[in-house]
């Protein structure tokens, strides 16, 4: 492939130090392209572009942007297999994984804020013989830093209502997965988007997300990723008062009580935990099973997961491909010896050399889907995030004991509640510590709804409303009556 390159008030130029960084396909080992190693000075070129356009588009009505949003997503809908194709190569998904979440969702976030803002009503309100008039208005530059595990899906989550609200942006991709961010640089490019409203610079995290981040003409910062990055993004912003989101990482549980009809959710529940090889926010990586179909559930779980068909992400029949790295596979091991040494047993899967996974490449970043049974729940292979396809089992006999086991880790992210009784189900999620919670489904999403974490998982909500709050600053105009 051609190199990639920033793309920097309408232009695509590489960063001004000439240094590039190698692409790498995690399924196979081989170089797939380079990108630029930016860094300071190509984000300040990015930031004065993002703020030279910022008057003219702020200026532009919400109904034109939200025109613009849905040109993005039909120019995105005719490139849904090339953008599917790419986030196969760049993360080691299946590329059917690819067509049905990040391609087809890429679309879907564009078109749905597009149509979101024609429910937006005027507000106002009326007391004390004065009338208040809620106004919204464009924040400014914002920087969106975005994760490697759905690069495309995740960058136009935020890019979507950023754009909606008036805002400029000035964005920074993994440098793992730097392929779709510059695919949606190109549709930009070819429909003529005006110079500057949209700037991508690639590298690393501490040369430009750092950065991006304590430039005092970045005004709002939204940043997706993990949450040991997540505390220096905070620590660097809050102390400017910039407005923040942070998505971070999670620890979910999965509670499946003593009348949940195994046979019929157990392909659920295997999609739950290894989906994208585990490498999603919102797995559920502890399952916590009533005690009294423990044995029940553990054989047909395991089955269910034996039955994954792990191998190249190119094969349509491919379940699950491989790790984003081979530096995050070495992490994901780590953590399966550590379960072993806490105590627990493995039932499927483990390490490469106890479990290859066949007709894969030897530099592959290749794991089984893996099982440990029997650690205690305040094990750090139970309480840490491992972000990768492990899960590990637990039994409860209560509703109060599962609750509390569910709100035992520093994380607060999502979770899932599987049960006859729905509203059971319901009132222990109440009692959840969690952004979401599940019952009876798992990846449903509303996108009007808010989507975000308590405690280590984050700060913060976005989707429907909350991302357009987010986005835009809000005016009370009180204006007092004759």
């Amino acid at each position: 492939m051609e190199p990639v390159l920033n793309y920097i008030n309408g232009s695509f130029v590489p960063a001004r130090s000439g240094r590039t960084l190698d692409n790498i396909n995690p399924a196979t080992g081989e170089h797939i392209t380079s990108i630029p190693r930016s860094d300071i000075h190509d984000v300040n070129d990015a930031v004065a572009a993002a703020n030279a356009a910022r008057a003219k588009w702020a200026s532009t009505s919400i109904e034109e942007r939200a025109t613009w949003l849905q040109q993005i997503a039909k120019a995105l809908e005719s490139k849904a297999e090339t953008v599917a194709s790419l986030e196969s190569m760049d993360t080691g998904k299946p590329i059917g994984l690819a067509r049905r979440v990040d391609a087809a969702r890429s679309v879907s976030n564009f078109r749905f804020f597009s149509d979101h803002s024609t429910e937006l009503e005027d507000q106002t309100f009326v007391s004390n013989n004065a009338v208040n008039h809620v106004q919204r208005s464009p924040v400014g530059c914002v920087g969106l830093i975005t994760p490697w595990n759905l690069p495309l899906y995740l960058l136009s989550w935020k890019v979507a209502p950023a754009l909606l609200m008036g805002n400029t942006i000035v964005a920074k991709p993994s440098e793992l997965t730097p392929l779709t961010a510059n695919l949606l640089a190109e549709v930009f490019d070819e429909l003529g988007l005006p110079p500057g409203v949209f700037n991508l610079v690639h590298g690393l995290g501490p040369e430009v997300g750092q950065p991006m981040v304590e430039h005092s003409e970045v005004q709002a910062v939204s940043f997706t990723g993990g949450t040991a990055t997540g505390k220096v993004v905070a620590a660097t912003a809050a102390p400017m008062f910039k407005k923040l989101s942070l998505e971070l990482g999670g620890k979910n549980a999965t509670i499946v009580l003593e009348d949940a009809p195994l046979h019929s959710i157990v392909d659920d529940l295997v999609r739950a935990s290894f989906t994208n090889a585990g490498q999603v926010c919102l797995c559920g990586s502890r399952i916590l099973v009533h005690e009294s179909i423990k044995t029940e559930f553990t054989e047909a779980f395991v089955r269910g997961v034996e039955a994954l068909n792990v191998g190249p992400p190119h094969l349509e029949e491919t379940d699950m491909g491989s790790l984003i790295s081979l530096d995050h596979l070495s992490k994901v091991e780590s953590y399966i010896r550590l379960g072993v040494e806490e105590g627990g047993t493995v039932l499927t899967g483990g390490l490469r050399s106890n479990a290859p996974v066949d007709g894969t490449p030897a530099n592959g970043a290749f794991l089984r889907p893996t099982v440990i049974d029997g650690l205690s729940t305040n094990a750090r292979c139970a309480t840490e995030e491992i972000f990768g396809p492990v899960v590990t089992l637990h039994t409860f006999s209560s509703d109060d004991e599962a609750i509390a086991m569910a709100n035992s880790t520093e994380y607060g992210l999502a979770g899932s509640i599987w049960t006859a009784d729905v509203e059971r189900g319901k009132r222990m999620a109440e009692q959840v510590e969690s952004g979401i919670v599940w019952i009876n489904t798992w990846l449903n999403r509303d996108l009007r709804t808010p989507f975000g974490g308590m405690k280590q998982s984050g700060v913060g909500r976005e989707g429907g409303d909350w991302s357009l709050n987010f986005f835009s600053e809000l005016t009370n105009i009180c204006v007092q009556q004759p």
